[in-house]
C-alpha cells in the first residue's frame, strides 16, 4: 500500500491511495490538464485510477472532479449530500454511499469518517488493504471523540495544519473569513492538530504528513514543529505537502 498527494491547499487537493491493481483518487480539485500533469510526475496513468472519491463540494476539492470522471470513465463516489451540493460542478450523478458504513473498492477497504466543516454532507477517510491503516483528515474545524476513535493506530496519517492562531489573527484575511476559518466548522490549527495527535495511538506510525497548510496563514516550520513535539521526535521525520508539488509517493512497510 501506498500514497500520494497531488497537491494539497486552498488552489487545489488531490491525493492517490495504490494497493494491488486498485488506486483511489481523494478528490481532484485541478483542471484535467494539471491533474493530468501532476499524475505524470507521479507515474500513473488517469486510465488507471479505479474510483474517484469526493469529501465535500468546495472548489479546490471538485472543481476538476466532474470532467476528469467524464473523460476517463471514471466512478465517483461521495455521500448523498456531497453529491446533490456538487450540482454546480457538473456532477450530476454519483455512486453514494452511507457516511456510517464501511465498503469495499477493489483491494482497498473505505471507512467514511464524518466530520465538522461547513458543507453539506463533509467526510474524510481511513483506507486500509487489511495490513495497514491510512487516515486523511483534512477540513475540519474540530475534533471529535469519532474522530480520535477512527485515527488511533494509523500507519500513516494526513493530517490537517491549515492555520496558526496568531498568524490568522494578525494575517490579511477579512474578520469575516478570519471567523469562518478559525471556528468549530472551519479548518484544524496546528495546535488542535497537535493536540489530535497527542491522544492518538500513534505507536505504529510510519508516515505523518502536515497537509492543507495555508499559504498566508502559516508555514511549513510552524506545522512540523507542533507535530514533532506532540510526538516527541525530529523536526526532520514530519513531512508537509506542498500546494505546487504535493508529495511524492510513501510506501506502507510491512514492520514499519
Amino acid at each position: 500500500m501506498r500514497f500520494a498527494l497531488l497537491g494539497s491547499g486552498s488552489r487545489g487537493n488531490a491525493t492517490l491511495i495504490q494497493s494491488g491493481r486498485t488506486c483511489l483518487m481523494v478528490d481532484c480539485g485541478f483542471s484535467v490538464t494539471e491533474t493530468n500533469a501532476r499524475l505524470a510526475r507521479l507515474e500513473i496513468s488517469p486510465e488507471s485510477i479505479s474510483a474517484l472519491l469526493i469529501t465535500h463540494e468546495h472548489s479546490d476539492h471538485v472543481n476538476g472532479a466532474a470532467r476528469f470522471a467524464s473523460r476517463y470513465g471514471i466512478p465517483i463516489r461521495c455521500t448523498n449530500g456531497t453529491m446533490a451540493a456538487c450540482a454546480k460542478y457538473g456532477i450530476e450523478y454519483a455512486e453514494t454511499f452511507d457516511p456510517q458504513l464501511e465498503f469495499e473498492l477493489g483491494d482497498l477497504e473505505v471507512k467514511p469518517l464524518t466530520v465538522p466543516h461547513d458543507a453539506r454532507e463533509p467526510t474524510q477517510f481511513v483506507l486500509t488493504d487489511g495490513r495497514h491503516r491510512l487516515g486523511i483528515l483534512t477540513d475540519t474545524g474540530s475534533i471529535t471523540g469519532h474522530i480520535r476513535t477512527s485515527l488511533s493506530g494509523c500507519d500513516a496519517l494526513i493530517l490537517e495544519c491549515n492555520h496558526d492562531v496568531t498568524m490568522l489573527e494578525n494575517g490579511p484575511y477579512p474578520e469575516q473569513l478570519k471567523v469562518r476559518v478559525g471556528g468549530p466548522l472551519g479548518h484544524l490549527s496546528n495546535a488542535q492538530a497537535a493536540g489530535l495527535l497527542e491522544e492518538l495511538d500513534c505507536s505504529g506510525l510510519q508516515h505523518l504528513v502536515a497537509a492543507h497548510l495555508s499559504e498566508k496563514n502559516n508555514s511549513p516550520r510552524l506545522a512540523r514543529e507542533a507535530l514533532a513535539q506532540a510526538l516527541n521526535c525530529e523536526l526532520d521525520w514530519i513531512e508537509h505537502a506542498t500546494q505546487d508539488l504535493g508529495l511524492g509517493w510513501r510506501d506502507l512497510l510491512p514492520g514499519g
